[in-house]
């Protein structure tokens, strides 16, 4: 019984993360601008892949691996969206253009 309730927890997990790492392949494909492009990449992308590191640790049924999942999930939710900041501020420092829509730039010098 434990172990079809494992295999339902670790099905639903890596469902969760396809579904949001299809949620950020269709963002970067459909989004008008670089920034918010990156926005989708960095987000629905970093939930995506942290679930399907824990489906992966959950399946594993070993503490080891388990632990370096989680480490790798950390890792994850410190660097990806400090990275993606990081490159829009580089790319807005540049000149890249913000879409027509956008209402505000809160970079834009005075």
């Amino acid at each position: 019984m434990m172990d079809y309730a494992i295999a339902i927890l670790v099905s639903l997990l890596m469902l969760g993360g396809a579904f949001f790492a299809l949620a950020a392949a269709i963002g970067v494909l459909r989004l008008p601008d670089l920034y918010s492009r990156m926005h989708a990449a960095s987000k629905a992308g970093t939930v995506g892949s942290g679930l399907l590191l824990l489906a992966a640790g959950t399946y594993s049924g070993e503490f080891a691996i388990f632990a370096r999942a989680l480490a790798g999930i950390v890792f994850l939710l410190l660097t990806a969206p400090v990275a993606a900041h990081l490159l829009a501020k580089a790319a807005h420092a540049t000149g890249h253009k913000l879409w027509d829509g956008s209402v505000r730039d809160e970079m834009r010098k005075r």
